[in-house]
C-alpha cells in the first residue's frame, strides 16, 4: 500500500508552559489543496512554520514521500512559501525576483530565462518582467511572489494568509487565480487562512483548527452538512443555536423537546449526553417559515427584523422563550410578501438537517 505523500504525525509545539499545537496528525495526498482554517492562536500557522522548517516541534514527525524532514534545514527542504507580505526584493525587477531561487540553485541562464517566461505566463504577468515591485499593485505583487515560489518546481507549496492584506474584490480575483494555477500545476498546497469563505472557495479539504488541535478534517460540504463539534458548526457557515431538552439519545440520533412542547426525533447528536439540556443547531437556509401554522410546524416566533441582501432575505425572529433564530429565504419567496416586524410566524425544519450538541 502506498504511503501518503506528506504525513504529519503527533506534532506538538510548546513555548514554555503554553502548548501552541497539540498532537496534530494528518495525511496529505499528492496534488491536494488542503487548508488550515481557524481563528488567531489556533495553531494553524505554527503547524505551517514547522512544516517549512522555520520552527522545530517539541514532539512528532513530518515525512515527505516517506522521508523525515525534521533533520533537514528549511533552505534545503525544497518547499515553496508565500507569505501575507509579499517579501519581494524591492531593488530587483519582477523577472529578477522570479529568477532568484533558480540562481541560488545554480541553474543555467537558458534554464532561468525559460522558467521566468513560463512563470510569467502562468500568473498572467507577461510583459511585466522589467518592472520593480513598487510599480505594481498588491495583487500583482502577490502573483509575482507566487511565481517565485513555484519557479523551482517545489513538491509542496505553503501559503500563510497570502491574501489578507488585499481588499475583497481583489482577494476574490486572486483566489480564482490560485485555484487555476493549482489545477494547472497540480502542486500540493497547504494554505492557512482564518476566512471560511476563502477556505471553501479554494480547498479540496479543510482542517479546522481550534486551541492547538484539529477539530475536524473534511471537504467543505462535509464540514458544513456534518459538523462533529459545536466549534466547527459555528465556524463553518452561518448557524442558529437554541436550547432544547435531550429526551433520549441512541445510535447517534436524538429525540429533543423544544419550548412549547414541540418534539423532534432522529436528529444527529454529538457528545456523550443521554438526557438533560443541549443545544440544537440549525442552518438559516434550512429553516422553513410559514405565515399560518401547518401540520408539523414546530415553533411559533415573532419577526424582529427583515433584511434585504440581494438574492436572499434574512428574517430575524424571536421564539416565545426569547431565543433568536435567523431564517434565510430566497428573494421572492411567497412567505415574504406583506411580512412585517411584529408578525407571528411558524418555523419548521427537517430533523436530518439539524444537529444536537451536548
Amino acid at each position: 500500500m502506498n504511503e501518503p505523500f506528506l504525513q504529519i504525525r503527533g506534532i506538538r509545539k510548546e513555548y514554555g508552559p503554553v502548548v501552541a499545537v497539540h498532537d496534530v496528525t494528518l495525511d496529505v495526498r499528492r496534488g491536494e489543496f488542503l487548508t488550515f482554517l481557524g481563528p488567531s492562536g489556533s495553531g494553524k500557522s505554527t503547524t505551517l512554520y514547522i512544516l517549512a522548517g522555520f520552527d522545530n516541534p517539541t514532539k512528532g514527525d513530518i515525512t515527505l514521500e516517506g522521508k523525515t524532514l525534521l533533520a533537514t534545514p528549511s533552505h534545503k527542504r525544497n518547499i515553496g512559501m508565500v507569505f501575507q507580505r509579499y517579501t519581494l526584493f524591492p531593488h530587483l525587477t519582477v523577472g529578477e525576483n522570479i529568477a532568484f531561487p533558480l540562481k541560488v540553485r545554480r541553474k543555467s541562464k537558458a534554464e532561468i530565462d525559460s522558467k521566468v517566461k513560463e512563470m510569467l505566463r502562468l500568473v498572467r504577468l507577461e510583459g511585466f518582467e522589467d518592472r520593480k515591485p513598487a510599480q505594481m499593485s498588491g495583487g500583482q505583487q502577490q502573483r509575482v511572489a507566487l511565481a517565485r515560489a513555484l519557479a523551482y518546481d517545489p513538491p509542496v507549496l505553503l501559503m500563510d494568509e497570502p491574501l489578507s492584506a488585499l481588499d475583497k474584490k481583489l482577494r476574490e480575483e486572486i483566489q480564482h487565480e490560485i485555484r487555476r494555477i493549482h489545477q494547472q500545476t497540480e502542486v500540493t498546497i497547504l494554505y492557512v487562512t482564518h476566512d471560511q469563505e476563502e477556505a471553501l472557495r479554494l480547498s479540496d479539504r479543510i482542517a479546522v483548527f481550534s486551541k492547538g488541535v484539529i477539530d475536524q478534517i473534511g471537504t467543505g460540504p462535509e464540514l458544513y452538512a456534518n459538523p462533529k463539534t459545536r466549534f466547527v458548526a459555528e465556524f463553518i457557515g452561518d448557524s442558529d443555536f437554541i436550547s432544547c431538552d435531550l429526551v433520549s439519545s441512541s445510535g447517534g440520533e436524538a429525540t429533543i423537546a423544544l419550548g412549547g412542547g414541540a418534539i423532534f426525533n432522529q436528529i444527529p447528536v454529538h457528545g456523550k449526553g443521554s438526557s438533560g439540556r443541549a443545544a440544537l443547531m440549525l442552518r438559516p437556509e434550512r429553516i422553513r417559515l410559514s405565515r399560518a401554522r401547518a401540520a408539523g410546524a414546530g415553533l411559533a416566533a415573532t419577526v424582529s427584523d427583515i433584511t434585504f441582501l440581494g438574492n436572499n432575505i434574512h428574517v430575524s425572529t424571536e421564539t416565545a422563550t426569547g431565543e433568536a433564530l435567523s431564517v434565510r429565504l430566497p428573494f421572492g419567496h411567497e412567505a415574504i410578501a406583506g411580512l412585517n416586524r411584529g408578525d407571528i410566524v411558524h418555523l419548521d425544519f427537517d430533523p436530518g438537517a439539524a444537529h444536537v450538541f451536548c
